[in-house]
């Protein structure tokens, strides 16, 4: 019977009073023919077994290779040894699992994060890796937690989808059609009323659309789920697959969605910080050390742990694009020609390094910005009384810029269809999305989180493909 294990993590915790328990997990090391280091996942710290020398058969101590799956039963005793409390003296070690250990790609040694990504399927045997997903599933369980404590419905929208919420064009077309002799019309456009929906449609782009449908009669709903980019951008930063949590708020204005957004983001925080502190230390640990190679003037200012206690204790930045603007063109590095974009003028869209000057070189500080020029923005954003901005607003962190995207929702009709109407967005398609201001429309706001780039924040990580399990990119969907 394998339900009577205890796991590691929970056995570390626990005083040596000469218990007998069993533990399965897999060797990390053996060495001396007496020492395994056997590790199940619940912890990056191993649990030493000590094998009693002559007590088991030679034939089966070589089978103790790195990364062969065991299970130990013995008696728990104080350790003698430095860095652990207690040990397990075994009295009985099955092999559940052989491993070649000629051929096991991971080797008891230090690995670079790229050789690691062609090895996405083993990775997470690695310290760090186990930190980072055991991270990702502490945040992803308080991302539900905080909603559900604040009443939200979660709605879990379409992954197969006919509007593009966004207006950007970049999405992954799903059909049932034969690539090599599609059906098509007299002017030689394919014709989709023979696909399997009877249109075009496309891999999701957002649930903002189906939220907001949620949100006027519910009042507060949010989703978690998968959202998909057809975008060529082989970047540290971009995924074509990734999760995105996007609450929806009816009765809702700007500032009311700034404050629960910077509430949110500041209670995963603490969530990871209370729940995966060793996990947190170690990561710490592993990022000081990686900075220690690069010059002084591209190293962080706080280590991670710090980083993230002050973004808990501290109120975040508010100020209007406007303003930022004005701050960016007067700022020494425009000045001095450093940014790749320069700083243009009023009505251009912020770059990345220019996201990351206001947060950390000019406020040191997460950031959110207000009221973007509408032309650089979408459809469904409230338009302000000035005529040229709307009622967006990002929230921008540092180390990644841009972490949530969201705005106040333009519930009037009228200015609704004619923002579509220049924008080229056809209104007959999204009747249904137009029938919510038809019939009872209210103020209302939400936001997007990037998840993955959420996971970064907290872990440390630099690039997104490190937190993502399989991730998805240009010229690579190989797990």
């Amino acid at each position: 019977m394998f339900n009577n294990r205890i796991r590691i993590k929970a056995l570390l915790a626990q005083e040596p009073q000469g218990q007998e328990v069993t533990v399965m997990g897999w060797v990390r090391t053996f060495r001396n023919n007496q020492f395994i280091a056997l590790n199940d996942g619940s912890t990056n710290n191993n649990l030493q077994v000590v094998v009693e020398l002559g007590k088991f058969d030679e034939a089966l101590l070589k089978r103790f290779t790195t990364s062969a799956s065991l299970k130990v039963t013995g008696t728990v005793v104080a350790s003698q040894g430095k860095g652990q409390t207690l040990e397990l003296k075994a009295t009985s070690i099955e092999v559940l699992g052989d491993s070649d250990a000629e051929a096991y790609p991971l080797q008891p040694k230090k690995h670079s994060l790229e050789f690691l990504r062609e090895k996405a399927h083993l990775r997470f045997r690695t310290n760090t890796f186990g930190s980072v997903f055991r991270i990702r599933h502490a945040l992803a369980f308080a991302i539900h937690q905080f909603f559900n404590e604040k009443g939200f419905v979660y709605m879990h929208t379409p992954v197969i989808t006919a509007s593009d919420a966004e207006g950007a064009g970049e999405m992954f077309r799903v059909t049932t059609l034969p690539f090599d002799n599609p059906p098509r019309n007299e002017d030689n456009s394919i014709n989709f009323k023979e696909d399997f929906f009877g249109r075009s449609t496309n891999l999701t782009v957002s649930g903002q659309l189906e939220g907001e449908l949620g949100a006027t009669a519910f009042g507060d709903i949010y989703t978690f789920g998968p959202t998909f980019r057809a975008e060529n951008s082989n970047t540290a930063r971009h995924l074509a697959e990734f999760w995105m949590i996007e609450p929806e708020m009816a009765f809702c204005d700007l500032e009311d969605n700034m404050n629960l957004a910077e509430e949110f983001i500041q209670y995963l925080i603490r969530y990871a910080m209370e729940h995966n502190r060793e996990d947190l230390e170690f990561l710490a640990q592993r990022l000081a050390e990686e900075e220690k190679a690069l010059p002084q003037d591209k190293r962080s200012e706080m280590g991670l742990l710090e980083k993230l206690e002050f973004v808990v204790s501290n109120k975040f930045e508010r100020l209007t694009y406007t303003e930022a603007i004005e701050i960016l063109r007067e700022s020494n590095h425009n000045k001095k020609k450093k940014f790749q974009y320069p700083i243009t003028g009023w009505g251009m869209d912020l770059q990345s390094e220019h996201e990351r000057y206001l947060v950390e070189k000019h406020f040191k500080k997460p950031v959110i910005l207000t009221n973007y020029p509408k032309e650089i923005k979408a459809f469904y954003m409230r338009q302000n009384e000035d005529g040229k901005t709307v009622a967006a607003m990002d929230i921008l962190a540092p180390g990644i810029g841009e972490i949530v995207g969201g705005s106040q929702r333009e519930e009037r009709q009228d200015r609704l269809e004619a923002r579509m109407k220049e924008m080229h967005i056809p209104t007959e398609e999204l009747w249904w999305y137009l029938d919510t201001r038809r019939f009872g429309t209210v103020p209302h706001a939400g936001f997007g989180l990037g998840f993955e780039r959420m996971v970064q924040f907290v872990t440390g990580m630099t690039n997104i493909r490190d937190v993502i399990a399989f991730p998805r990119t240009p010229k690579s969907a190989e797990f």
